[in-house]
């Protein structure tokens, strides 16, 4: 079966590591493309090629300002791999929460190790050494 084309859809699209670094870095404000290479350590040629995939598949928008191009995530073209994405939250919840308890559990199995028994309670001591000394 052949390989679907980069630009066929957005999750071809972010297959590629490096794009999904870009989505990342654009995420928080619009940067240019200077910034961009600058940023993520790529080579400008490189960027622009992963930025031209990105916007073909819809996921960035690009505008002009003056000779600058700059370049800004597009939350709606977004929205479907954020969907998918969360059909597997419920797993990760799930397991996350069964990793929380077993640590929990096993500090308590720790703590209870650690400390002695104790035969009588500080303020018993306390109260039994008095009645002693009087007479």
């Amino acid at each position: 079966m052949a390989r679907a084309s980069t630009t066929s859809d957005a999750f071809n699209a972010v297959a590629e590591p490096r794009r999904r670094e870009i989505l990342s870095y654009l995420a928080s404000t619009e940067r240019p493309v200077g910034e961009i290479v600058a940023a993520l350590g790529l080579e400008q040629p490189s960027v622009s090629k992963h930025l031209r995939v990105l916007r073909d598949v819809g996921l960035v928008r690009m505008r002009c300002q003056g000779r600058q191009k700059l370049y800004r995530t597009n939350a709606e073209a977004i929205r479907p791999l954020h969907e998918w994405a969360g059909t597997f939250e419920r797993y990760w919840q799930h397991q996350l929460n069964r990793v929380k308890e077993r640590a929990e559990a096993m500090v308590l199995e720790s703590m209870v190790r650690q400390v002695p028994p104790k035969l009588n309670s500080p303020h018993e001591s306390k109260e039994s050494n008095s009645k002693e000394k009087k007479p």
